[in-house]
């Protein structure tokens, strides 16, 4: 389970459970299993602090480089 946090003001955006060792570039939503300080419009995802953190691409949040942190563990085993 990670949790993902905003590179600017570290504040928690939300938990998220990742599968594969790969990098997270994207965040599905049927596996973001709680929501923290989050905003949604534009077609993008904000954090509270004003800075954009992913895209809103229908099934999953394609995340933007640089603008976002995590820490936790990922599930390898598929």
């Amino acid at each position: 389970m990670l949790v993902v946090k905003c590179a600017a003001c570290r504040r928690k955006l939300w938990k998220y459970f990742k599968i594969g060792k790969g990098e997270v570039l994207r965040c599905h939503k049927d596996r973001i299993t709680k929501l923290y300080d989050v905003e949604e419009r534009d077609g993008k995802v904000w954090c509270l602090c004003g800075k954009p953190v992913g895209i809103d691409k229908g099934g999953h949040f394609s995340m933007i480089r640089n603008a976002f942190t995590y820490a936790g563990t990922k599930d390898p085993k598929r």
